[in-house]
């Protein structure tokens, strides 16, 4: 029997029509909670209210495109005005305008950074001010990305925004501490829409998808599968299980769980009376400089004759 029991807690999950955030939405509603759906498309959020409910959960649909305060707190009143209180956000909508630096528009990043970041903040505070005023605590439990913990090729506006995420979730751990709300990130890792268009990737996600399962060299050395395989930390992070973990950036995928560091110095020199450009070209390379950071997505590590 499972330990994990959400009976009587609320959720909102952004961005829950389909993909990932489905996958959340339903596994909260699994665990027992009540869930308001969100999505754009209203009839694709209606759609995922079907699933949950033929499931035997609870869910409502709440279509409105998240970054603005109006929609955050259409959100928040919504899972009031249905079922009495908010225990659970999950800021997880977002979108893609990938290019590379001296291609992206104005437009382009500041679409990502609305939906992603804003859309985040507004939630997050929406959500915040409402637990504060119930008095029982909370979680807030935000989705980052590889990309914003290492950096991606081509998509500075969507690493930006979850490098974001990830500072947002360390300082609300300790402003919302007092309150009893623990805020993490998630980084998942799964056959997405996104994914699916990566070549290396496309023909396991296509098998997949066919029922095969997935080798051990991408559930386990990659961190990933299905959209459902990252969903189970989000019914913990929401329980009385959790209720010590806050200000972590946690990975799931596939069959991997990790924990994510935080920034740290990884290496020091010091010179008396301080620096000059001179003297820190001098020490360089044998000091601070001797092992430099590497950045980026590491290439999938495929078997001998697997992969291109």
């Amino acid at each position: 029997m499972s330990t994990i029991d959400l009976t009587g807690k609320v959720a909102v999950v952004t961005g829950s029509g389909r993909g990932l955030g489905l996958a959340y939405a339903q596994a909260l509603a699994a665990a027992g909670a009540s869930v308001v759906v969100n999505d754009v498309d209203e009839a694709v959020a209606e759609q995922a209210v079907k699933s949950i409910e033929e499931a035997g959960g609870r869910a409502v649909a709440e279509a409105v495109a998240v970054g603005t305060t109006e929609a955050a707190d259409r959100l928040v009143a919504r899972a009031v005005a249905e079922f009495g209180r908010l225990d659970i956000m999950v800021t997880n909508a977002g979108v893609l305008r990938d290019k590379v630096l001296w291609k992206m528009t104005d437009d382009d990043f500041d679409t990502v950074i609305g939906v992603h970041l804003k859309g985040t903040f507004t939630c997050a505070r929406a959500a915040a001010v409402r637990m504060r005023e119930q008095g029982e605590g909370g979680r807030l439990i935000l989705v980052g990305s590889p990309a914003g913990q290492r950096g991606n090729f081509g998509q500075t506006n969507y690493a930006a925004a979850k490098a974001g995420i990830a500072a947002m979730t360390r300082t609300w751990s300790m402003e919302l501490a007092r309150a009893g709300v623990t805020v993490n990130a998630i980084v998942p890792v799964a056959a997405t829409a996104m994914t699916e268009t990566i070549p290396v990737f496309a023909p396991y996600v296509e098998a997949m998808r066919g029922g095969e399962t997935l080798p051990d060299f991408l559930r386990k050395g990659e961190g990933f599968g299905s959209a459902e395989d990252c969903a189970a930390l989000l019914p913990f992070l929401a329980s009385a299980a959790a209720a010590d973990v806050t200000g972590q950036c946690i990975g799931i995928g596939g069959d991997k769980l990790a924990l994510w560091s935080h920034p740290q110095e990884t290496s020091v020199a010091y010179a008396d009376g301080g620096w000059s450009p001179e003297t820190i070209a001098d020490v360089w390379h044998t000091s601070v400089g001797r092992e430099p950071q590497t950045v980026g997505i590491p290439a999938p590590k495929f078997p001998e004759g697997q992969g291109t």
